[in-house]
């Protein structure tokens, strides 16, 4: 450790100014009381342009996409670059979806996407199963912050599970105290440390590589040594289809998160939302530089931290800063990694707090719950969420909490047509939707199984690269497991929907259903409104 003595103090320096900013933040913007969800979860629905700037751009561009996209570049190559268009094609999504889910629930008071089909279907089984699904899938996204953490201090030469914990720790406690406000206001030092970090690399690194064609013919020699038919530097006939259903499955699934909604939620305005949304794909542009991170970690010769015989390539990014950076730059690297962790950890653990209380708590075990009680049990479930995250890292396999954040994706997927079919139709039937939720989720856990991966010597859920072959096709080709399961999700809801309205079967949606739902910011139901009680 002596050698990262530098990297090691201008990383805790960093660290330790962003923790005081996480319990300042409860004096910013200071409301008269915390105790209530729209204060504690969304920050008093009142941020602006520039916090929902970086509080969205904090809560997509993790610390694992720091890590994990170079990474991925860097073993497999072109498939890697799915990351780019799947960022490209999702904010014209959002931009449709999520703009008109903020007034709906601008409007409603909803907190949650649950609260919003609670009441758009008046189905409370149907809430809950949108609730457990977003808890299932927001877990180990949460534990994937703490591998982003792990790659940095082992490539530190820090080995132990005990400043994970005293990271987190820090976390939960102004987490805890400051609610949404907390991540909102360290994710300005976040994405900034990120920008420097990624433009001084692309000047820098090159440079000393001799420049991007060294970079890039190193980069098509390692491909074309490997027997492997999957990697390269193009796609090829076989991972074609794949590439484009991982990239737009992808985005169905990012803005689906809970944790996604609730950045948008805090905002003041419905204006807000678009602008933010015409103006985030800026960040595909750095998600694209911080893949080609990986080709640069080839040329460089970079080799993994090996733990007990086995190479971690999640630390292929924070090993390349080391060989190729200043100590002390080094160092401001590694927080940016390491910050890049907290601000979408905390806003993931609001997110399922929130739904935890608003759709269980407040459904099932005390409907007459007041606003501080709400924030209370927010506030301590937050607090269980981030140690089920720790247990995870500490008792588990790290690659099995990959592996479990590739099953959240397909998992997420399954809520689309409640969540965001929803928002423009109620032609389907509550109970079409819980049957197509259904069907859905075991097609998605069934093809899930059958995937092997024989670079570490899977049988099962080894990957999202679904074999057609499985279905009977003569083929080589793959496809992206979670697409394939949200068309059995649909086809079975439409199927079950035409059945259930011919056998005339009450789909049971109250009045909020049916009212006026959509409201622009402009019309004077929302300002006369205000925030109202869904249900």
């Amino acid at each position: 450790m002596s050698a990262h003595t530098t990297e090691l103090v201008v990383f805790i320096l960093l660290f330790l100014l962003v923790s005081g900013m996480g319990f300042v933040a409860s004096r910013w913007r200071r409301p008269t009381d915390l105790a209530s969800l729209n204060e504690w979860g969304l920050g008093g629905r009142s941020f602006g342009s520039w916090i929902t700037w970086f509080l969205i751009g904090g809560d997509l561009y993790t610390a694992y996409t720091f890590v994990a996209v170079p990474a991925l570049v860097f073993s497999s190559g072109a498939l890697g670059f799915y990351a780019l268009p799947y960022t490209v094609v999702v904010y014209p999504l959002v931009f449709l979806v999520l703009a008109r889910m903020w007034s709906v629930s601008h409007v409603h008071g909803f907190v949650t996407p649950a609260d919003f089909v609670r009441a758009r279907f008046g189905s409370p089984t149907l809430a809950l199963a949108i609730a457990i699904t977003g808890l299932v899938a927001t877990m180990p996204y949460i534990a994937l912050q703490l591998v982003g953490i792990e790659a940095v201090l082992k490539a530190m030469g820090i080995t132990g599970h005990l400043p994970i914990i005293i990271a987190f720790a820090i976390l939960a406690a102004y987490t805890y105290q400051s609610g949404l406000r907390a991540p909102a206001l360290i994710a300005f030092v976040k994405d900034a440390l990120i920008y420097i970090v990624i433009l001084a690399a692309i000047i820098y690194i090159p440079a000393k590589l001799g420049g991007w064609d060294s970079i890039f013919d190193a980069a098509k020699a390692k491909f074309d040594a490997t027997p492997a038919p999957g990697d390269g530097m193009l796609l090829n006939a076989n991972n074609q289809l794949q590439y484009v259903t991982l990239a737009f499955g992808s985005a169905l699934a990012l803005f689906l998160y809970p944790h996604s909604l609730t950045g948008v939620l805090a905002s003041r305005s419905r204006g807000v939302i678009k602008r933010n949304m015409s103006a985030l794909p800026a960040y595909s542009l750095v998600l694209g530089l911080i893949a080609l991170l990986g080709f640069m970690a080839i040329a460089a010769g970079t080799k993994p931290v090996t733990t007990d015989g086995k190479a971690d390539t999640n630390t292929i990014v924070p090993m390349l800063f080391d060989q190729m950076f200043p100590d002390w730059f080094t160092g401001v690297a590694y927080a940016a990694i390491g910050i890049g962790a907290l601000v979408p950890a905390a806003i993931m653990s609001i997110a399922a707090a929130n739904l935890f209380t608003r759709n269980i708590y407040r459904e099932y075990i005390n409907k007459n719950a007041t606003d501080a009680q709400e924030a209370g049990v927010s506030k301590l479930v937050s607090l269980v969420v981030k140690v089920g995250a720790v247990l995870c890292i500490l008792l588990l396999d790290p690659q099995f909490s990959i592996d479990l954040q590739l099953i959240g994706g397909v998992i997420i997927l399954q809520t689309l047509p409640s969540v965001a079919l929803g928002l423009y139709t109620r032609w389907f039937h509550k109970s079409g939707l819980i049957a197509g939720w259904a069907a859905g989720l075991a097609a998605g856990m069934w093809m899930l199984y059958l995937i092997p991966n024989p670079a570490n010597g899977k049988q099962h859920f080894g990957g999202s690269a679904f074999a057609l072959s499985n279905l009977g096709f003569d083929t080589k080709m793959t496809i992206y497991a979670g697409f394939l399961a949200l068309a059995v999700n649909l086809v079975v809801a439409a199927l079950a929907t035409v059945i259930f309205r011919a056998s005339k079967v009450a789909d049971g949606a109250d009045a909020t259903a049916r009212g006026d739902y959509f409201a622009d910011e402009g019309d004077p139901q929302v300002k006369d409104r205000g925030l109202t009680a869904s249900h």
